[in-house]
């Protein structure tokens, strides 16, 4: 079953590079004290997410942080050094924290995975939006299959 606002983020351990060094993140540790904004795609690199759902959380970054927010994240079903050549790659810079779920785990732990071998992708994660305080969801936006319609940097911002 998929996590629903009231849940806790589940405690999986992901992977960043930050400041040229790998690091591993506790999701536990990571969202603690904190008012955050998670939003995951299907895939680095990818038309949509490339395009439209990680430059719109770019653009808005300042607008997010001023309504109170102190983490902006990113999560994929990739590896952290795709990860963070995709950030390069659509100038990130400190505005949002690029996570990598490689092996799915952050994804099926919150029921969010989805096969998507059709288009030879694989495993993934559905895309979904949520903000999170002190671990916990307070508001959750998922985007059915294919589309990209709720979880956009604009509806989050609504919602804050």
């Amino acid at each position: 079953m998929a996590i629903q606002v009231g849940d806790r983020i589940p405690d999986v351990t992901l992977r960043t590079i930050a400041a040229g060094r790998e690091r591993e993140v506790a999701t536990g540790e990571l969202f603690a004290d904190k008012r955050a904004v998670l939003f995951a795609v299907p895939g680095a690199f990818t038309p949509t997410c490339s395009d439209y759902h990680l430059p719109g959380f770019v653009e808005l970054a300042g607008d997010i942080k001023a309504k109170g927010v102190d983490l902006i994240a990113c999560v994929a079903v990739n590896d952290h050094f795709v990860m963070d050549a995709w950030g390069k790659a659509r100038n990130v810079g400190d505005k949002i924290l690029m996570l990598a779920d490689g092996n799915g785990d952050f994804a099926r732990a919150l029921g969010l995975d989805a096969d998507v071998s059709r288009f030879g992708l694989g495993l993934r994660s559905r895309r979904f939006a949520a903000l999170v305080e002190d671990g916990v969801v307070k508001a959750l936006q998922i985007d059915q299959p294919g589309r990209f319609e709720v979880t956009s940097a604009e509806r989050m911002l609504e919602i804050l």
